[in-house]
């Protein structure tokens, strides 16, 4: 049984039964019949699904709020940028996989990407249209039915993403399946099932990839993050502490790549903590519905005590709480803006993915020491580096160990680059050109003169 609970206000939206095994045979022949069929998406098909997702993105966006908290602006926004998705998939699709002509001493050589058939899209909560979307998007347009297994408390989202692949014509190419957790082994070992893409935990993705290597089936894991968001001596301050606010609390501080460790080089580091702690205090916490706010509940009651924890560990750790760490009173699932400092790069709160408005930040002694704290992790998905020296900028960004990077601005997923972590944050990617290669036969070709 899958259930939708606001977080806001605690209330039981939906629930919603577990499909049949009947049920998922069903959907699963579905799936691989319109691969042997052959699934074809139309530019024009991607372009009405991005239309459809601007005249609905109201409703829609009300809906993700509802069922995970997000404020409704970003969730509007989130609409919006699947619709962005839509577009650049429906200009790009054909081109990206238009097979690349290689010169040898055949007549004719290339290598072309054909499709490996469904793809199983097993999703978190805390982006439930934009995950979906860039996951599913690149396999459907590259020829691969998806079968989605969405998070239970976004069950909503999930039916409501499957209706927009319908709206466009792919009732038998796009599939949600409401299924327990353990019913993942089942899924992933089906003959039917050719490729795995997740977006998780490290727990979710180690057990996913040990089933997709025993069924030997391509995988996608996009994991956890802890990135780093490093300020040199030369950066404006101001601006990058301003940044900082956001770049953590972006969904509640519930994103993969939300800069998470705030590595400071020790001149600047006292006037950046003042001015990083009074941007989080003006972070308006409350009703996520209103347009007000910036900050709502965290998902679920689960994570908000998970959070909570990583606050007092670190706390007797030996870090200083310099603003927030208790839950909030009242109703939902709310949880005060937290900053701590730390001495120790060991820390709880910079070795452990934190879900939530947590900010820590670390002093380094010059550039060469911030990419070392910086690469002392386990996780490697995203990163920020601010300095006015762009050279020595792009230097560094070499170094640091991560999927992504960006220079003077928070770290944001583009559908035009790819997205994807190293290390414990997981491998392959997804989006740009890369993103639609992952679940497709890159098959050479060789033909001869008689």
């Amino acid at each position: 049984m899958a259930k939708s609970i606001n977080p806001a206000t605690e209330e039981v939206i939906q629930e919603y039964k577990d499909f049949s095994e009947d049920r998922v045979e069903s959907i699963l022949q579905q799936a691989d019949d319109a691969y042997r069929d052959g699934v074809k998406v139309s530019a024009d098909q991607l372009h009405k699904a991005a239309e459809h997702l601007k005249e609905k993105k109201d409703e829609f966006g009300a809906l993700i709020t509802s069922e995970m908290g997000k404020p409704i602006t970003q969730s509007i926004a989130e609409v919006e940028k699947c619709a962005q998705l839509c577009e650049y998939y429906a200009k790009n699709a054909a081109s990206f996989l238009e097979p690349r002509i290689i010169q040898t001493e055949s007549h004719k050589s290339y290598v072309r990407y054909d499709p490996i058939g469904p793809v199983l899209a097993i999703m978190p909560w805390n982006f439930p249209f934009w995950q979906i979307f860039r996951a599913a998007v690149p396999a459907l347009s590259a020829g691969n039915p998806v079968i989605l297994k969405h998070a239970s408390n976004v069950t909503g989202s999930a039916f409501a993403v499957q209706e927009v692949f319908r709206f466009i014509g792919l009732e038998r190419e796009f599939h949600t399946v409401v299924v327990p957790g353990n019913k993942m082994e089942r899924l992933i070992s089906d003959p039917s099932i050719r490729g795995v893409t997740l977006t998780g935990s490290e727990a979710a993705g180690r057990s996913v990839a040990k089933l997709a290597g025993q069924n030997l089936k391509k995988c996608v894991l996009e994991l956890g993050g802890s990135d780093p968001f490093i300020v040199l001596a030369d950066a404006d301050v101001q601006k990058a502490a301003r940044t900082a606010a956001q770049a953590r609390c972006i969904n509640s501080g519930q994103s993969c790549i939300a800069a998470k460790r705030f590595i400071i080089e020790s001149s600047i580091a006292e006037s950046f903590i003042e001015a990083f702690a009074a941007a989080l205090k003006d972070l308006k916490v409350g009703d996520p519905t209103s347009e007000n706010t910036e900050i709502g509940p965290l998902a679920r009651d689960d994570l908000r005590s998970d959070l909570h924890d990583q606050v007092q560990r670190s706390v007797q750790e030996g870090a200083r709480l310099i603003l927030g760490g208790e839950k909030k009173n009242g109703k939902g699932y709310f949880y005060e803006t937290t900053l701590v400092s730390t001495d120790s790069a060991y820390n709880v709160a910079l070795q452990d993915e934190t879900f939530g408005p947590l900010a820590a930040v670390i002093q380094a002694k010059d550039p060469d020491d911030a990419v070392e704290i910086a690469n002392n992790s386990r996780f490697g998905l995203g990163g920020s580096l601010w300095t006015s020296d762009l050279d020595r900028a792009e230097e560094l960004c070499s170094r640091v160990e991560t999927g992504s990077i960006t220079v003077n601005d928070l770290l944001r997923s583009d559908v035009r680059m790819p997205f994807g972590g190293i290390k414990d944050s997981g491998f392959g990617r997804e989006l740009g050109q890369e993103g639609i290669l992952e679940f497709v036969n890159h098959k050479s070709v060789r033909i001869n003169r008689n």
